[in-house]
């Protein structure tokens, strides 16, 4: 082996103890080796940063987007609610997670699976007080066992589908064959998953942030007439448990409903009194059927989603201090609309309108940027401050949004477009409906995921091109030259590795010619060869660099590179002794 290639086997073997020895970001360790390929020439600046053009690397940026329409428009917060519903156990919500996942993973591209899943995961674990971390391993995971079920449930599958065409003309996977092997991991993943995902993984990502300043506040909503929330229980909608946030009163036709009863139906029109913290206020505008009770959010000329939320506090000169909200014409005054007011911890019993403004009271306004300029240095409040993160789901638009995701799936799935160019379609409709506003979609895409895929698929290729992953595979494999079960082992072995090391895709194709000739040599069947590389380059469990899906969640999730070491070795190690006693049985030598 030449020079280079130590070199290359060299700076990942560096990377890999850097990720796992320190708090240093994967993308800044992965930049800094390819740094080190390119100014010592070990390979050519073409070849180390050919992972930057690479289809796979760009298809996941596009996804981002697509998921952010997803989420801009509620359409994906909507089925995690119906999915996991309202429960506060750990493990429940974990089996509801990964069921669904496997089963639409095995029929779909699992990296669109994760992309939608990961915002609308991270939303309802922050409302429900449940740490992101414990969520995002388990849909990762759910969606690699997925994948492993079906010929198209991951690229891999295709891409040995594809080589094993060429060598043997005739021979090909059945739709349905890696299920013979796929299926059993797939439910021994989701037992182990389901019994020590909640006690091996950590808290982190917490599932609620803790408030600095816990005011609270009063606002009031109206129940939509066009919309699911009348007829259902206060319980039944979600409206009971919402965190840090309580339904004090209903006004209904003029008369006071204190004391509210979970089991209480709403009706059309009925005007619900919130007090709660300002995180949580934002949680309940995002509630589909639910609007501000005041008709002064409908006059603003621009449009919602154009619009901020802002805290105000009023002075002693403000213009409306000791009027009400109502009699102040604060609309027309600022151009913005009083959504909540907050006194001194004290529970504000008034209807919105009615609140008669105090000096120090604190206003959660919603407004146009330019707010924010005009009145930052204004005698009229004491401090005016933005918020982010506030966006409404913009629920007009779920239609498209599910319209689009479907014309992306079909296309691929009848071949009538790859997945790279399904996907930017994809986005660009997202963007071009107005699901997703562009300068939206740009916040959405996590460019440092983005950078640790282009980065590795830069130096899987750069141990390819410089012969150090052949020479590694040779010599491993002819150790184990004398026993086709051995061999087998072996294959499986260094597939997983290299899967951990580069890529799944490249370690497949890497370790499928060398396999094929021990098979040649042995003269057996080289089909348990071959779906033996399937199941080792897909199951990858045990580091954040072997599947994309495992990038994708560890920056949300607040993972660090042992975690998936933790929670991840038995399950490989688990898989691995599934495929390795069972696949001689299903297909012989």
């Amino acid at each position: 082996m030449t020079l280079a290639g130590w070199t290359v086997i060299a700076v990942i073997l560096l990377c890999v103890s850097l990720l796992v020895g320190t708090q240093i970001a994967a993308d800044s360790v992965f930049i800094g080796g390819l740094t080190i390929l390119i100014v010592t020439q070990a390979v050519s600046p073409a070849e180390a940063l050919v992972g930057f053009s690479n289809q796979g690397m760009l298809t996941v940026a596009a996804l981002y987007v697509v998921a952010a329409g997803l989420k801009e428009t509620g359409a994906i917060q909507y089925i995690v609610k119906i999915i996991i519903g309202r429960t506060k156990s750990i493990r429940i919500a974990q089996m509801r997670i990964m069921a669904p996942v496997m089963v639409v993973s095995a029929f779909l591209n699992n990296t669109p699976v994760v992309a939608s899943f990961i915002p609308a995961l991270e939303d309802w674990g922050r409302k429900n007080r449940i740490a992101a971390s414990k969520l995002l391993i388990p849909l990762s995971y759910a969606a690699i066992l997925g994948g492993t079920c079906t010929l198209i449930g991951t690229s891999t599958n295709l891409i040995v589908n594809g080589l094993l065409i060429e060598e043997a003309t005739t021979q090909t996977i059945g739709l349905f064959e890696p299920a013979l092997i796929g299926i059993p991991c797939a439910i021994v993943g989701f037992l182990y998953l389901t019994v020590f995902g909640d006690k091996m993984l950590p808290e982190r990502g917490s599932g609620f942030d803790t408030f600095k300043d816990p005011r609270e506040y009063t606002i009031e909503m109206i129940v939509d007439e066009n919309s699911s929330l009348p007829g259902q229980t206060i319980e039944e909608a979600g409206l009971r448990n919402l965190p840090s946030l309580f339904l004090a009163e209903i006004y209904r036709d003029d008369h006071i409903m204190a004391a509210v009863d979970p089991e209480q139906e709403l009706k059309a029109g009925d005007r619900l009194i919130f007090t709660g913290i300002v995180d949580s206020i934002v949680d309940l505008r995002q509630i589909k059927g639910l609007s501000p009770a005041t008709d002064q959010v409908f006059k603003l000329t621009s449009s919602q989603r154009e619009r901020l939320l802002i805290e105000a506090v009023v002075s002693p000169s403000h213009p409306i201090n000791g009027k009400t909200i109502r009699e102040g014409g604060f609309r027309n005054m600022y151009d913005a609309v009083v959504l909540a007011v907050s006194r001194n911890g004290e529970r504000l019993k008034e209807k919105l309108g009615d609140i008669k403004l105090r000096t120090g009271d604190t206003l959660l306004l919603e407004a146009l940027p330019n707010f924010l300029d005009q009145y930052r240095n204004s005698s009229d409040y004491y401090l005016v401050s933005g918020l982010i993160d506030y966006n409404p789901p913009n629920f007009n638009k779920t239609g498209y949004a599910w319209t689009i995701l479907g014309i992306m799936i079909s296309s691929v799935g009848l071949g009538f477009l790859s997945m790279f160019q399904a996907s930017f379609l994809a986005a660009a409709l997202m963007v071009g409906s107005g699901c997703c506003r562009a300068n939206v979609a740009k916040e959405y895409i996590d460019w440092s995921v983005l950078l640790v895929i282009a980065a590795s698929l830069g130096l899987g290729n750069a141990l390819e091109v410089t012969g150090g992953a052949a020479v590694l595979a040779e010599e491993f494999l002819g150790y184990i030259q004398n026993n086709p079960h051995l061999a087998l082992a072996g294959v499986y072995l260094l597939t997983w590795i290299l899967t951990e090391m580069v890529t799944n895709n490249a370690a497949a194709v890497l370790i499928f010619p060398i396999a094929i000739s021990m098979a040649a040599s042995f003269g057996v069947s080289y089909m348990p060869f071959v779906m033996t590389i399937i199941m080792a380059a897909s199951a990858s469990f045990s580091t954040p660099i072997g599947y994309q899906t495992n990038l994708m969640v560890y920056g949300p999730g607040g993972y660090k590179f042992t975690d998936f070491t933790k929670v991840g070795l038995p399950l490989n190690l688990t898989v691995a002794a599934i495929t390795i006693s069972f696949v001689p049985m299903i297909w012989p030598f």
